[in-house]
C-alpha cells in the first residue's frame, strides 16, 4: 500500500508541469486572438468599413450570415429608392411641395391643384390652388353622381338611355352622352343643388348653360366626389357606388393614363381624366386626372388638376410625375 502511494507521489511533478504548459499555451492563444481582433478593427476604421463595435443605431448587423440559424430570415438591404421614400415620409409636406413646385414651375401658382387621401391610414396631402381650376371632362364624374343621387332619391332605376349614356360618358368620355345627361339631370342648377349633398363642394361652380366642361373647381372638391364612391356613410348607396366604380374601372385603354401610373402592379384602378385646349387660355391645355388606386396595398384617392400646359402630352407627363411624388407621402 505504501508503495502505491509512493508511486503516485513521483508522477505529481509531471502533471503539474503539463498543467502549467497548457495554461501558458491558452494564454498565448487568447493574446493572439485579441491582437488579431484589434488589428481588424483598426484596419476597418482606416478603410471606412463597418465592424461590430460601432454604434448599433447607425450600422446594420455585420455578423456573418453563416452564423445565423437556418430558419431565421435575413433582412434585404435597403434600396436607394426605399431610403428616399423613408426620408420623404419624415417631412412629407415640405419634400413633396418642393418637388411639385419644381415640376409645375412653368404653370404658375394657379396652374396646379392636388389632393390625396389614404382611406386605410387617413394620411392626406393637398397642394396648390383652392379654386379656379377648369374641369374639362372630369366634370363627368359630378354629372354621373348627380344622376345617381337623383334616382336614389326618387327610388327609380336608370332608364336604358341613361345607362347607355352613362357608360359612354365615363368609359369613352363621350361628349354627346355627357350633354344628354347634363340636360337630363337639370343642367348647372341641378348639379349645384346636388353638390350640396355630394359634398358640399364649396369651390365648385358648374358651367353655365351648356358649358359643363368649363365648370370651376379644385382638387379637394374632386376628392370628395371620389370619396363618395368608397365611403360607407356617404350620400351614394352601395349599388350606386358599384355602378360608378365599374364604369371607371373600364375606361378605354387610351384613357388609362394619369393617377393610375402609380397603382401597384397587377391591381385594378378606377379613373376619369379630362383634357382640353382652352381658347380663353391662348389654347393652352388643361390636363386633369381623378382616380382610386392601390399603393403599397392601401387604397388611395388622388385628384390632380393642371392648367396652362403647353400640350396634352406635356400635361399628361406632369400629372403622372405629380402622382409619383404624392403617392409615397400618403402610402407606406
Amino acid at each position: 500500500m505504501s508503495g502505491r502511494h509512493a508511486g503516485r507521489g513521483r508522477r505529481r511533478p509531471l502533471s503539474a508541469l503539463l498543467i502549467i504548459v497548457a495554461l501558458l499555451t491558452l494564454t498565448v492563444l487568447v493574446a493572439h486572438n485579441l491582437y488579431r481582433s484589434s488589428s481588424a478593427r483598426a484596419a476597418a476604421r482606416s478603410t471606412g468599413e463597418t465592424t461590430n463595435d460601432v454604434d448599433p443605431t447607425t450600422a446594420s448587423d455585420a455578423s456573418d450570415a453563416s452564423d445565423a440559424p437556418a430558419d431565421r430570415a435575413t433582412a434585404a438591404p435597403i434600396s436607394p429608392e426605399a431610403s428616399a421614400s423613408a426620408l420623404r415620409l419624415l417631412t412629407p409636406k415640405a419634400t413633396v411641395d418642393a418637388e411639385i413646385a419644381s415640376l409645375t414651375s412653368s404653370l404658375g401658382p394657379s396652374g396646379v391643384s392636388v389632393a390625396a387621401l389614404n382611406t386605410v391610414t387617413g394620411a392626406s396631402y393637398s397642394y396648390g390652388a383652392t379654386g379656379g381650376m377648369n374641369t374639362g371632362s372630369v366634370v363627368k364624374l359630378d354629372i354621373l353622381e348627380t344622376l345617381l343621387l337623383e334616382h336614389q332619391q326618387a327610388g327609380q332605376p336608370l332608364t336604358d338611355d341613361e345607362d347607355a349614356n352613362a357608360m359612354s360618358m365615363i368609359e369613352n368620355s363621350d361628349n354627346d352622352a355627357a350633354e344628354a345627361l347634363w340636360e337630363d339631370v337639370g343642367s348647372d342648377q341641378a348639379v349645384s343643388r346636388a353638390n350640396q349633398t355630394l359634398g358640399p363642394l364649396p369651390n365648385t361652380v358648374p358651367g353655365a348653360d351648356d358649358y359643363w366642361g368649363l365648370t370651376i373647381t379644385d382638387a379637394s372638391d374632386q376628392l370628395l366626389l371620389l370619396r363618395n364612391l368608397v365611403s360607407t356613410d356617404g350620400p351614394l348607396d352601395a349599388a350606386s357606388q358599384a355602378y360608378a366604380l365599374n364604369l371607371m374601372r373600364n375606361v378605354e385603354s387610351d384613357q388609362r393614363w394619369g393617377v393610375g401610373a402609380v397603382a401597384d402592379a397587377g391591381t385594378t384602378f378606377a379613373n376619369k381624366n379630362g383634357w382640353l385646349a382652352v381658347s380663353d387660355d391662348d389654347n393652352l391645355w388643361l390636363v386633369n386626372s381623378l382616380g382610386i388606386v392601390t399603393v403599397q396595398g392601401q387604397q388611395v384617392l388622388l385628384a390632380i388638376m393642371t392648367q396652362h400646359d403647353s400640350s396634352e402630352s406635356a400635361g399628361i407627363a406632369t400629372v403622372e410625375s405629380i402622382a409619383a411624388a404624392v403617392a409615397p407621402a400618403v402610402a407606406i
